[in-house]
């Protein structure tokens, strides 16, 4: 995977330019290591090329380089993926990325996987960014660095109660693992 981030950094740069509330998309193929023994993209796998997505969107609405210069850095709490239809060996598919809303404390992105315009799996996350040496950054921090006002888009109701019923206690807090 780190192969093909690198690759995407640099075409991510060279892309043209979107404003961080477009639709970002990037053009991809299901490659060989993306295989299971099942012979079609591993589940996780689309974990990890979301990741790519978001990168690529941060990238070419110029907010990568900004954030990066002032130590911010975006790390996952919540992803949950619905799976249509499996992608098979070397098939091309575009992965479609847009931020949903913001709260406090995160930003909501939608992301899907298309082939010939048909969704084969649609993915929620929940990203939060986090200052190197200082913790989480609020949303309202986010908002003063990119310039954009984050308040006025809140996520759809929906995506605040997925939120809500994922979520683990913070990491400060004590998260047993008691089976019932």
């Amino acid at each position: 995977m780190i192969f093909r981030t690198l690759l995407h950094l640099l075409r991510s740069r060279r892309a043209s330019r979107l404003d961080i509330n477009d639709v970002g998309r990037v053009n991809m193929r299901v490659l060989p290591t993306d295989l299971d023994v099942l012979g079609h993209m591993n589940n996780g796998v689309y974990l990890s090329i979301m990741d790519l997505g978001r990168m690529d969107l941060l990238i070419r609405a110029g907010l990568w380089k900004t954030m990066r210069a002032n130590g911010y850095y975006p790390v996952m709490a919540n992803e949950t993926i619905s799976f249509r239809r499996s992608l098979q060996p070397w098939q091309p598919f575009v992965l479609e990325t847009k931020v949903i809303g913001y709260d406090a404390k995160s930003t909501y992105v939608e992301q899907r996987f298309v082939v010939d315009g048909e969704i084969y799996a649609s993915a929620i996350t929940r990203g939060r960014f986090l200052k190197k040496g200082a913790g989480p950054v609020s949303t309202t921090e986010l908002s003063a660095l990119i310039g954009i006002d984050v308040t006025a888009s809140a996520p759809p109701a929906w995506v605040s109660t997925w939120a809500a019923a994922v979520a683990l206690p913070a990491s400060r807090a004590s998260a047993p693992s008691d089976w019932i």
